[in-house]
């Protein structure tokens, strides 16, 4: 299996982190992919890249919840990284309208300005998109109105953590993006389930956003990697699969996104 998304630098992996890993390992997990947050969680990253050559793969960006006043000095040390070695993607960018709204022009503009980094190092993108507290903004479909007045058509990507609803994943599938699924289609009242029958099995992949939104039976505990295989088996009863189905499928289409650049020896 491939986790393409976990932040495994977060200090609440210092205790355990090894062990861990080890334990991710031991389900299976092939590759983990970390997004980055802004210029504090990069070093903590690239050490577990050196750490772990070939199973930990970072990303490069600027998560929009750590968009402020000084974006423009977060987006130039990443524009910095990009030039000097290869990442997986650009990630995690995106729009949140969840936590705070007094940056939202600015978060706009970051999207776009990563949008334009992606294109320049031909790079796929990870997707952050949270709705507001109360669902009167749709971060989902602005960032689809983003990307389509981009107007890229070599854009490829993951919408993370995908949380909307069906007319919501088939836009996001018709702009040759991947879903990714993870601890949510797990819960009760997630909705996942109303999506995922009618998606195909081949614009999906499979993540935690560990240490956040552990699945079902862990639901409100710390979440880590190897819990990647409770998403896998909830897929594959939603889609009346196999368990192997859907991590050899998913596997393919994580691969399939990042050929072009593979992880530093």
């Amino acid at each position: 299996m491939i986790e393409t998304h976990a932040h495994i630098y977060d200090e609440q992996f210092e205790p355990d982190r090894t062990q861990m890993l080890e334990r991710a390992l031991a389900t299976g997990i092939k590759q983990i992919w970390m997004p980055n947050c802004n210029h504090e969680t990069i070093d903590g990253m690239l050490a577990l890249e050196q750490q772990y050559p070939g199973l930990c793969v970072p990303m490069m960006g600027v998560h929009p919840c750590y968009i402020k006043e000084d974006y423009e000095q977060e987006l130039n040390i990443t524009e910095q990284w990009l030039a000097r070695r290869k990442f997986a993607m650009i990630g995690e960018i995106g729009i949140d309208f969840y936590w705070d709204l007094s940056f939202v022009p600015q978060q706009e503009e970051a999207f776009i300005a990563q949008l334009r980094l992606a294109q320049k190092y031909s790079l796929p993108i990870c997707i952050h998109s949270r709705n507001s507290k109360n669902g009167d903004l749709n971060a989902i479909v602005r960032c689809i109105e983003l990307i389509e007045q981009f107007g890229w058509s070599d854009l490829r990507g993951i919408f993370h953590c995908f949380s909307g609803n069906l007319e919501e994943a088939r836009r996001v599938v018709s702009l040759n993006f991947l879903l990714g699924i993870g601890g949510v289609a797990t819960f009760k009242n997630g909705g996942i389930d109303k999506v995922l029958p009618h998606i195909g099995l081949e614009h999906l992949v499979l993540e935690t956003d560990s240490p956040y939104l552990a699945p079902v039976p862990h639901r409100g505990k710390r979440n880590e990697v190897a819990y990647l295989a409770l998403v896998a088996q909830r897929i594959a009863e939603l889609k009346q699969l196999s368990y192997n189905e859907v991590v050899h499928q998913t596997t393919a289409n994580a691969m399939n996104l990042i050929e072009r650049i593979k992880p530093e020896p």
